[in-house]
């Protein structure tokens, strides 16, 4: 349907555009052609890719095709057991791979069932409850408190109707609806309160509404649209892994066919050097690398399942790792999405309230110390008023214990909930903390008559018996509830309201509004016995002012010190909210977000501007408030086009597409609505921000142990390469034969690397910045590392195997014993080196016996070692000989020179370069120890 400015119009011009009547609705015959006209009022899935289809496409990737190619080598060579391995490899990450992209599909389907399932629908003069699909623009629906909204409607009447739209708007509190106009033309989603939108839910009174969209037109058919035409990014990791595959392969085939045309050349047999080559060549292609890097995204997932964040994406582990920037949402991820009273205004006193969340647990306090409430008889009536005068209640009940088992002697672990309207339950709890419960109160007063809110007149009014007659109290919006007032309630006396005395009420109500807090007004008065207790008007006449209640969502304590981390850690943190501009900074400010520099960005601001504007401006924004859903998507990719990598947080609906968009999605799991968690890449288990830092640490992490096990395999790789090439360079016999090739490609490259994987963190990792989306994979020196122990390993083994072989170069003996030599060379230099890769500076900088996994894994490999060459029944397959103890310290001193002799000159550096903190440029004196 046609885009139109619903809010400006009345219901009348509503109604007569449409062609319906207000009291007869549509006919079926009517109802039938226009369902021809809309379709049905459901959101689509989109186009739906079959499960078969998407498991045959994780073999497209360019890895998998090497690593079939691998496959098919090894079985020629009679390698059975490498292929089987390589196999499981493949199959491994096609399923991974199947499962991701299957779960994500789902994220649309759990968008339908937001949709009402059923509709109250007037045709024909009668209300009928029909299945909501079948609604059409132009159909007359009522609701009433507990519906969900079936279809965008506009309003024809509204008794006392509050609709919660948080999961679409943002907006932490429900929204007072009315039947009314709206002047302006452009009008946020949120501000739109003359209409009402599928999939939200009505939480108090009643209304009826004209239908003006249906199906994918609705507001939350346009995030359905998003969603279904929103691309899901290629993970850095992903990225930088492809890169590294190419990039080796090529190499290896290269330096393989270099080193079979040398060895002919200068006389080997051909047959020998082919066999040779491949036996190098699948040694030199690192088929286990997505094997490895798969178990330790695996393992990272269940730290991380521990520190309360739980993956749905593995390599959204990593990527997290290197977020440069966090969107998050504030109701809930930010703050505690539980609305508090934190100042009082009377008689000219400011008092602070503490205390927070629905627990009644907290002081009110006046120059730092607790109000006696028997002697402050204006603060007593103005939290009677605060309780009396409203209809939610507070209880406790048993916590889920979430991820906790309980036990019998344990007692149950109680939380404080509120039932009702959040605004209405600050008031509760305010007078609950000084022991005015409801409950308490109700001895003495007895409510006879309600004013239910309606968002005409902004008030809620109720009359209550007492033993002294009837008393009215009334709470409501300061500037409509100071026109009912005459009287104010000043040094404990009811004085006159003079225009003085007004003015001041109105400058503390601007100045409570300006520090963020919604401020409601409270006044009462004595009715007389005369007086009609059932007349609005009367009741809500001459009253007496007593004072000012300002309340905000607080923050959350943990997420300030959260976001400090953050920021040490070179990520930036901009909040994006439906929340009103002013709420949004004043949280921020208090956060740490919005610091001296910082800007923000209202969503009519953003909404004017192009992206070529938004993108000049992003860097700035701290702050993004009363935005759409499309505004959120178009932040995440103007950041993502500077360059950053966008870890995007939220919980509701309307976070949906910039989840899915983002470089990696975070969803709430407490308050998180299913379609944004099947949208995101990871789910917090607490909604805690605290959760996010963790996870980044984490993710950190598991980058730096893939870049310790590609730079231990890739060292490893180019040793054997370049022993193989210099041996045939210099006309020697080969140093190595194929099945000793294949054994250290099986062994040592396997379980080392995989012990790296679940390293422990480096002291100093999250004082570093992030790294670059685009980073290579070799950046921060490790390409320099690779090449330069490889081919310190290279010549080490090469020189140890021409010693033994030089003793006596006509013996065949000799031979197989100097093949000998430089295949336990070979294996003992790696399994020195492994140690090394732990830290970015030299294995002395850190505790070799730490990780113990990797001792155990270089204790297994020297004992296959051992095995091979000292077991009988193995020699003649692996073509070794016994080494005696010269051939041993031959081998051990040539082992542990490339990374003694590069870790003595590296602690050398370091004495001289005190600055030096790592790969990447060195620092001077006056840098930062935060490294690139």
């Amino acid at each position: 349907m046609e885009q139109k400015n619903w809010h400006q119009w009345s219901g009348e011009e509503v109604l007569a555009h449409l062609g319906v009547e207000r009291d007869l609705g549509l006919t079926p015959s009517e109802a039938e052609k226009r369902r021809e006209q809309y379709g049905w009022n459901e959101l689509s899935e989109g186009e739906r890719i079959s499960p078969l289809l998407l498991f045959l496409n994780q073999f497209k990737d360019f890895m998998m095709l090497v690593l079939m190619g691998a496959t098919l080598i090894s079985g020629i060579l009679g390698e059975y057991l490498d292929a089987i391995t390589i196999i499981a490899i493949i199959i491994l990450n096609s399923v991974l791979g199947f499962v991701q992209e299957f779960r994500a599909e789902r994220s649309l389907r759990a968008l339908k069932q937001l949709s009402a399932p059923h509709a109250n629908v007037l045709r024909e003069g009668v209300v009928r409850n029909i299945p909501a699909k079948e609604l059409v623009p132009g159909d007359i629906i009522a609701v009433e408190s507990g519906d969900r909204i079936p279809a965008d409607i506009r309003w024809l009447s509204a008794h006392s109707l509050d609709v919660e739209e948080s999961a679409l708007t943002g907006e932490s509190h429900p929204v007072a609806k009315h039947a009314g106009k709206l002047i302006e033309a452009e009008v946020p989603l949120g501000d739109q309160k003359n209409l009402g939108f599928m999939g939200t839910m009505v939480t108090r009174g009643s209304g009826r509404g004209v239908v003006i969209r249906s199906g994918m037109d609705t507001e939350m058919g346009k995030i359905a649209d998003l969603i279904q035409s929103t691309d899901v990014q290629e993970t850095p990791l992903q990225r930088r892994l492809e890169q590294l595959g190419k990039i080796l392969i090529y190499l290896a085939l290269g330096l393989t066919v270099l080193v079979v045309l040398v060895g002919i050349m200068h006389g080997q047999p051909a047959g020998a050097m082919f066999f040779a080559g491949v036996s190098l060549a699948v040694a030199a292609i690192p088929e286990g690398l997505p094997a490895i890097v798969t178990i330790a995204l695996a393992l990272g997932v269940q730290r991380m399942i521990k520190r309360k964040a739980i993956v749905r994406k593995l390599p959204s582990v990593e990527t997290l790792g290197c977020a440069s920037v966090i969107c998050s949402d504030k109701t809930g991820t930010l703050t505690q999405n539980k609305m508090t009273v934190t100042r009082l205004w009377l008689e000219g006193r400011t008092l602070e309230v503490t205390g927070e969340g629905y627990e009644p647990v907290g002081h009110i306090l006046e120059n730092g110390k607790p109000v006696d409430l028997k002697k402050d008889q204006s603060l007593r009536r103005l939290l009677q008023a605060s309780a009396l005068c409203s209809n939610a209640e507070i209880y406790e009940e048993e916590s889920s214990m979430r991820g906790k088992k309980k036990t019998r002697e344990e007692p149950a672990e109680l939380q404080w909930k509120l039932k009702g309207d959040p605004t209405e339950g600050a008031l509760v709890v305010l007078s609950a903390k000084l022991g005015l419960t409801s409950h308490a109160l109700s001895t003495v007063y007895k409510r006879e008559q309600e004013f239910p809110f309606d968002s005409q007149r902004k008030m809620m009014s109720v009359v209550v018996a007492h033993q002294g007659g009837h008393m009215a109290l009334v709470k409501g919006a300061p500037d409509m509830l100071l026109d009912k007032c005459s009287y104010i309630l000043w040094d404990g006396k009811v004085v006159p309201f003079t225009g003085t005395l007004r003015h001041r009420v109105q400058c503390e109500n601007e100045e409570l509004a300006r520090g963020a807090l919604r401020v409601l007004g409270m006044a009462y008065r004595d009715l007389k016995p005369n007086e009609n207790m059932e007349d609005q008007d009367i009741v809500e006449s001459h009253l007496v002012f007593v004072g000012l209640a300002g309340m905000i969502d607080p923050p959350r304590k943990e997420a300030k010190e959260a976001i400090s981390v953050c920021r040490r850690a070179g990520i930036k943190t901009i909040m994006i909210t439906g929340d009103h501009k002013l709420t949004a900074e004043a949280i921020a400010a208090e956060l740490g977000i919005l610091q001296r520099g910082g800007s923000s960005l209202a969503g009519h601001q953003l909404a004017g501007m192009s992206d070529e504007e938004l993108e000049r401006q992003v860097d700035l924004v701290c702050v993004y408030s009363r935005v759409a859903p499309e505004h959120k998507l178009r932040i995440v990719k103007a950041l993502q086009r500077k360059g950053h990598v966008v870890a995007m947080t939220g919980d509701g609906v309307n976070d949906a597409p910039a989840i899915k968009a983002a470089d990696i999605g975070i969803a709430m799991g407490i308050t998180g609505t299913d379609v944004s968690k099947e949208a995101s890449s990871l789910i917090l288990s607490d909604d805690n921000f605290t959760s996010i830092v963790a996870a980044i640490e984490e993710g950190r992490n598991i980058y730096e142990n893939i870049r310790k096990f590609i730079r231990y395999l890739l060292a490893s790789n180019v040793g054997e390469i370049l022993t193989m090439l210099f041996a045939m360079l210099a006309g020697l016999p080969l140093p190595l034969l194929p099945i000793q090739i294949l054994w250290v490609n099986l062994v040592t490259d396997g379980l080392p690397a995989m012990a790296l994987g679940v390293d422990q963190p480096e002291k100093d990792l999250m004082e570093h910045k992030p790294r670059g989306a685009n980073e290579n994979i070799f950046a921060r020196r490790l390409g320099w590392k690779i090449l330069s122990r490889g081919l310190l390993i290279g010549v080490c083994t090469l020189a140890a195997f021409w010693i033994t072989y030089s003793a006596d170069p006509s013996s065949a003996q000799q031979l197989a014993t100097a093949q000998s030599v430089a295949f336990a060379t070979l294996v003992m230099a790696q399994l020195i080196h492994v140690f090394d890769c732990r830290s970015s500076r030299s294995i002395f900088h850190r505790n070799i016996l730490q990780n113990k996994y990797l001792v155990v894994a270089v204790l297994s490999s020297v004992l296959l070692l051992l095995g091979v060459m000292y077991i009988e029944a193995l020699q003649p397959i692996f073509k070794t000989v016994p080494l005696g103890t010269r051939e041993w310290a031959i081998t051990l001193v040539a082992a542990g020179i490339p990374t003694f002799l590069l870790g003595a000159g590296s602690v050398w550096s370091g004495r001289r370069r005190r600055k030096y903190t790592g790969p990447g440029p060195m620092m001077t004196a006056k840098s930062t120890n935060i490294r690139a």
